[in-house]
C-alpha cells in the first residue's frame, strides 16, 4: 500500500508546478522528478514515448554514475500483446539494464488459462470487465507493491481525445490516497518522439515499420493510414479511446463488481452458486 504523501498536492499547487515545468525540457523534468517526487515508477507498454523516456532516464543514470536504474520499470502483460511487444520488453530491459517487473491478470499467467476461466474474446462480450482484469487491477497491484505515489506515463496531447489537454503533472483522485501522474512528453508530437528514438538509437517495436503508430493488444490495434491520428488504429470503429489505465479507478472497479454479481446470479443452480470469477479486487485504500 502506498505511503501517505508527506505533502498535500492541491490543484493550485499542481498548477503552479506546471507553469514551471512548461519551461523545462523533458530531461529537466525527469531530473526534477527524480529529486522531488517520492515513489516514482514508470509504467509502459514500450510504445515510442515510453521508450524515449526510458532512454532519458538511462542517460540521467549514466550522468550521475548510479549503480542501478533509478525508476522501477513496470510492464502490464495483458496476455494479449503482440509477440513483437513481448520481445521488445525483454530487449529494452536488457539494453538499459533496467529490471523489468511484469504484472499479469491476477491468478493467470497464460492466455489459455485466462480464457478457460473467463471465456474467449472477453473484450467483445464485456469490454469494461476485460479492461479491469487485464489492465486496471494489475496496474493497481503494481502501484501498491511498489509503494508508488507518482507514475510516469507516455501520454501526449497530440494523441488527441481525452489526452488533448493533459498537463505535465496531474492529480489522479480516482484512487485513495490520490496519486500523481507525470506526463513527461505531454508537449511533444509524434514526429518529435520518433526523431528522438531514431537519433538516439532507441530500440523500438518493429511493428512501427509496418504502419502501426500506437500499439496495444493485438485484437484492438491496427495500422494507421496516412493522415490519421497516431491513435486512430486503436479500437478502430469504436468510440473507445482509452484502455482503462487512465480512467476512473473507482468507476472501473464498481463496474467490475456489478458484472461479477450478475455472473454469479446467472450461474446460480438451486441453492448452489457457481462462482465464475475468483479474482479479488484490489482495495482502494
Amino acid at each position: 500500500m502506498p505511503a501517505e504523501p508527506a505533502f498535500t498536492y492541491t490543484p493550485e499547487y499542481i498548477a503552479h508546478i506546471n507553469k514551471s515545468l512548461a519551461k523545462r525540457s523533458p530531461q529537466e523534468i525527469l531530473e526534477w522528478a527524480l529529486i522531488t517526487l517520492p515513489g516514482l515508477v514508470q509504467t509502459t507498454a514500450f510504445g515510442l514515448t515510453g521508450l524515449a523516456i526510458l532512454d532519458m532516464i538511462s542517460k540521467i543514470r549514466a550522468s550521475r554514475n548510479l549503480d542501478q536504474h533509478p525508476v522501477p520499470l513496470i510492464f502490464i502483460d495483458t496476455l494479449y500483446h503482440f509477440p513483437e511487444t513481448l520481445s521488445l520488453a525483454k530487449r529494452a530491459s536488457s539494453h538499459y539494464s533496467a529490471p523489468l517487473q511484469i504484472y499479469t491478470p491476477a491468478n493467470f499467467s497464460t492466455t489459455a488459462a485466462f480464457e478457460l476461466h473467463h471465456g474467449q474474446e472477453l473484450w467483445k462480450s464485456d469490454a469494461d470487465v476485460y479492461d479491469f482484469l487485464v489492465k486496471v487491477e494489475p496496474g493497481r497491484r503494481a502501484a501498491l507493491e511498489n509503494h508508488s505515489q507518482v507514475t510516469i506515463t507516455g501520454r501526449r496531447r497530440s494523441q488527441g481525445a481525452a489526452r488533448a489537454a493533459i498537463p505535465i503533472l496531474e492529480i489522479d483522485s480516482s484512487v485513495s490516497p490520490p496519486v500523481l501522474k507525470l506526463n513527461v512528453l505531454a508537449e511533444w508530437g509524434y514526429d518529435e518522439v520518433w526523431a528522438y528514438v531514431k537519433e538516439n538509437n532507441v530500440p523500438y517495436n518493429e511493428l512501427h515499420d509496418r504502419g502501426y503508430k500506437s500499439i496495444g493488444d493485438w485484437h484492438s490495434t491496427a495500422a494507421t493510414a496516412p493522415g490519421e491520428n497516431e491513435r486512430d488504429g486503436r479500437w478502430k470503429g469504436q468510440e473507445k479511446t482509452e484502455c482503462g489505465l487512465h480512467k476512473d479507478y473507482f468507476k472501473m472497479r464498481s463496474n467490475f463488481l456489478a458484472a461479477k454479481k450478475r455472473k454469479v446470479a446467472s450461474k446460480t443452480s438451486g441453492d448452489e452458486i457457481v462462482l465464475v470469477d475468483e479474482v479479488q479486487p484490489v482495495a482502494s485504500s
